[in-house]
């Protein structure tokens, strides 16, 4: 794809599609199962607002998996939804937030889950979010 960059030797330019109001990420993690072995999957989350330095209850969580709802959740007082879904088959699923924040008002991740158990946080704030794989 030709663009202002396009005569920098070795320079990479990922595709960007647009965002239309959605903060998206994705994420990938990797896992082996056992060939034979049913292999299922859990999840768990929790929302931080970093702004207020406390955790964000009443969130509400979207759990998609091939653009239909698995399950949905809302954060407890805690800013937690432990667990979120058990009993998960393996693949790619959508984790949406809709976190308390006027400039984030959704954020999506998407996830490969392999097998075990996930935690997915989300720390959120007027400036900025981030997420990460916890344990």
């Amino acid at each position: 794809m030709p663009g202002r960059d396009a005569h920098v030797p070795g320079l990479h330019r990922p595709r960007q599609r647009p965002l239309q109001g959605l903060s998206r990420v994705r994420a990938r993690s990797c896992g082996v199962g056992l060939s034979g072995e049913d292999m299922t999957v859990s999840i768990s989350t929790h929302v931080l607002d970093t702004g207020t330095g406390s955790p964000a209850a009443r969130v509400l969580v979207e759990l998609l998996h091939e653009g239909e709802p698995a399950t949905v959740g809302e954060t407890d007082a805690d800013g937690r939804i432990s667990p979120l879904a058990e009993g998960l088959e393996p693949g790619a699923y959508s984790l949406v937030f809709h976190p308390p924040s006027e400039f984030f008002t959704r954020v999506e991740l998407e996830v490969e889950l392999v097998e075990g158990h996930y935690h997915v946080p989300l720390l959120v704030s007027p400036y900025g979010c981030a997420s990460y794989r916890g344990s």
